[in-house]
C-alpha cells in the first residue's frame, strides 16, 4: 500500500483504479484505512499529504471473507456487483497452500475477470509441489500472466549493473574471464529470523535466499547482453550454465548463528541453516575458470547487500576492485592504482565513490523495489520479474546441491552473532574488502 501510495503522489494511476482488500479480520473500511495511513506515513518515501491520501484511501475497499472457501467468492463476485471489472491484478499476499484454493474460487465465480495474479516467495516446498502450483495457477490465468515477484530485481542498483555494465566502455570489454579474477556477491543481515522463525525454518538460506535472491543478481551480473529487452531470456541462459559444485565439501559452507535453537517456533534440534556461502562456476566461454562466491546469512555484523568485481592485478600490483552496493547504501565504489606523489615508482590505492543513496533528490525521486515492480506489472512489463523456467532450473540447482551436502554429511557450523559467519567460510573463500 505505500508504494502505491506512492504512485498515487506521482499520478500513476488511472481514476478507475480500485483496490479491494480481501482477508478474514472483521474490519470496515474505514478502520482499515486508518490502519493503512500509519504503514503509509512510515513507509512512503513521498511526503504524506492528507488530501492525496484521502483521494487514496477512497480507492479502497475491505472485503471480509474465508479465502479458502471456495464457495465464498460467489460472495466476492455479488460484492462487485454488476460494475464491469476490466484489467484485473491479484496480489497473493499468503501462504502457498491457499494459492490453489484461491485460484479455484476465482475460477467457479469469477473467471471473466481479464487477470493477472503477482506471487510473493516461496513458490512451493520443492520442485514437485512449485510444479503442481504452476500448473493449477496457468490452467486460469495463463502461464504469461503469472508474476513472481523479487524484491530485488525492482532496486535500483540491481538495476544499474547492467548500466554500469553495457553502457560504459571502460567495463564492457572488460567483463569476461580475460579480465576479472573473481566475483562475490553478498547479502548480510543484522536481524535474525524474528516472526518468520515457522516459515524460515522450513527453508532456510539456500532457499530463502541463494535460490532466490542472489541467484536473480548472479543471472544479471554475469548474462550476455540483453536484445530487444530479453533479460529473462538472457537470465535463463546464464542459469543453465551454473556448473554444479564441484567439492561440495569445500565450496559449500552452511552455519546456524548461536541462539537459534533457542528463538520461538524453532524445532530443539533443527539443521536449518542460517548462513551459507559457496563457490560456482560458470560453463560459457565469457566465464570459464572465474569463481563466483556467494554469501548470505542473518545476525551477521554488517546489513550489507554487494557486489564485487575482482579484477586481475598487473604485473603483481594490488588488483582494481569494482564494489557496487545494493543496500543499505547505494553507490558504485572503484578502486585503482596510482602513483604515490613525491615519489618515481611507488604505487598506492585510490578510490573513487559515487554515493546515490547520499542525495537527498536521489533518495526522493528513485522509486522503491516494490513500487517499481507493482507499477511494471499493472503496464504487462514482465522485464523484472522471474519466469517459470527461470524457477525450475534454479530449484533443480539447489535439490542437487542439498542433496550431495547431505549425503557428504551436511555439516553445520556454529557462528557467533555479530560476526560474518563461520570462520573457516574466511579461510576457504576469498572476500575482498
Amino acid at each position: 500500500l505505500p508504494s502505491i501510495y506512492n504512485l498515487e503522489v506521482l499520478g500513476k494511476l488511472e481514476d478507475s483504479f480500485k483496490i479491494i482488500i480481501v482477508a478474514r479480520k472483521d474490519y470496515q473500511t474505514a478502520d482499515y484505512a486508518e490502519i493503512a495511513k500509519s504503514w503509509v506515513k512510515e513507509y512512503s518515501r513521498k511526503k504524506f499529504d492528507e488530501a492525496i491520501f484521502e483521494k487514496f484511501t477512497a480507492r479502497i475497499r475491505y472485503f471480509k471473507m474465508d479465502i479458502a472457501d471456495t464457495e465464498e467468492y460467489r460472495r466476492l463476485k455479488d460484492f462487485y456487483g454488476e460494475e464491469q471489472v476490466g484489467e484485473h491484478v491479484y496480489y497473493y499476499a499468503v501462504a502457498p497452500k491457499l494459492f490453489i484454493p484461491i485460484t479455484k474460487g476465482l475460477e467457479k465465480y469469477l473467471s471473466e475477470n481479464n487477470a493477472k495474479v503477482i506471487i510473493e516467495k516461496p513458490f512451493g516446498e520443492n520442485l514437485e509441489t512449485a510444479a503442481r502450483l504452476n500448473e493449477e495457477l496457468a490452467g486460469f490465468f495463463g502461464q504469461d500472466e503469472i508474476y513472481h515477484i523479487d524484491h530485488y530485481l525492482g532496486k535500483e542498483m540491481i538495476q544499474n549493473i547492467l548500466s554500469i555494465r553495457f553502457k560504459n566502455a571502460i567495463f564492457k570489454g572488460i567483463w569476461n574471464r580475460d579480465f576479472i579474477e573473481s566475483v562475490q556477491i553478498t547479502a548480510a543481515e543484522t536481524v535474525g529470523v524474528g516472526t518468520r522463525a515457522g516459515y524460515y525454518d522450513k527453508n532456510g538460506a539456500l532457499k530463502d535466499m541463494v535460490q532466490n535472491h542472489l541467484f536473480q543478481v548472479l543471472s544479471i551480473v554475469a548474462m550476455e547482453e540483453p536484445v530487444y529487452n530479453n533479460i529473462a531470456q538472457r537470465q535463463l541462459e546464464l542459469l543453465k550454465s551454473l556448473e554444479p559444485i564441484e567439492d561440495i565439501d569445500s565450496d559449500l559452507i552452511l552455519g546456524q548463528y548461536e541462539g537459534y535453537l533457542n528463538e520461538e517456533k524453532i524445532k530443539p534440534d533443527s539443521k536449518t541453516e542460517t548462513y551459507a556461502a559457496m563457490k560456482l562456476y560458470i560453463d560459457n566461454a565469457r566465464w570459464e575458470g572465474v569463481p563466483f562466491y556467494i554469501r548470505t546469512g542473518k545476525m551477521l555484523g554488517n546489513r550489507e547487500s554487494q557486489v564485487v568485481i575482482k579484477f586481475k592485478p598487473e604485473n603483481n600490483e594490488i588488483s582494481n576492485v569494482l564494489v557496487i552496493k545494493i543496500q543499505p547504501d547505494e553507490g558504485i565504489h572503484l578502486r585503482f592504482n596510482a602513483k604515490k606523489p613525491g615519489t618515481e615508482n611507488e604505487l598506492q590505492t585510490v578510490s573513487m565513490d559515487f554515493f546515490q543513496s547520499s542525495v537527498l533528490e536521489n533518495r526522493i525521486n528513485t522509486p522503491e523495489a516494490y513500487e517499481r515492480l507493482l507499477y511494471a506489472c499493472f503496464n504487462g512489463d514482465r522485464s523484472l520479474f522471474s519466469k517459470w523456467d527461470q524457477i525450475v532450473v534454479s530449484w533443480n540447482y539447489m535439490a542437487d546441491v542439498r542433496k550431495r551436502y547431505e549425503a557428504a554429511g551436511w555439516k553445520l557450523y556454529t557462528y557467533p552473532q555479530g560476526s560474518m559467519g563461520p570462520k573457516i567460510a574466511d579461510r576457504l573463500f576469498d572476500w575482498s574488502e
